[in-house]
């Protein structure tokens, strides 16, 4: 097999790695302004985070289209064979339900604004439906639903880079290259 075909394709490298971007800066955006008493400035990072997880949420349908059209690269054969079941389960299961929360959590979070009657305009300019009912009782359930997602996809996000950390520093076997800009 050549090292192309062992590697994801140039649009899913950038699609992976502006999603990464994206994930870890609304989350910690959303972390910083949680705390944040009300004022001009908190409701400026508020759409910023509205912003970023409409982003969010456009890359990801942008990656799934990718990646049902583009079959990734299978993992190297010496790889696969060295893993347990229970490490194929993993990085499998790690992998589908990431995808999910890459819709989940900017859907619930979209659904949010819309039951707490706040409107999100895209970068300013766009401005989006309302998908759920202005309702005080259905935000009281939204938000926290969100809040869970969120910190659901950061853990896998964190088993994610813990086991592309391992297969690079402890296997040593160049699976981290796959999905590295600029390396051929």
């Amino acid at each position: 097999m050549s090292q192309a075909t062992r590697r994801y394709t140039l649009t899913a490298i950038a699609l992976h790695w502006l999603l990464a971007i994206g994930i870890l800066g609304a989350f910690a955006v959303g972390l910083y302004v949680d705390d944040l008493p009300f004022s001009p400035a908190k409701l400026k990072l508020i759409n910023w985070h509205k912003w970023a997880g409409v982003t969010i949420l456009a890359l990801s349908v942008l990656r799934l289209l990718w990646r049902l059209t583009h079959r990734p690269p299978a993992l190297p054969a010496r790889i696969e064979a060295a893993m347990p079941r229970w490490q194929r389960a993993a990085h499998h299961g790690t992998h589908h339900l990431m995808y999910l929360l890459f819709f989940a959590v900017p859907l619930l979070g979209w659904a949010y604004s819309s039951a707490k009657g706040f409107p999100i305009v895209w970068f300013g300019v766009l401005p989006l439906p309302d998908w759920v009912p202005v309702s005080d009782d259905l935000a009281a359930v939204l938000k926290p639903l969100h809040a869970l997602a969120a910190w659901g996809l950061i853990g896998l996000v964190a088993v994610h880079v813990a086991a592309a950390l391992k297969h690079q520093f402890i296997d040593r076997d160049g699976l981290l290259d796959r999905m590295r800009p600029g390396r051929a």
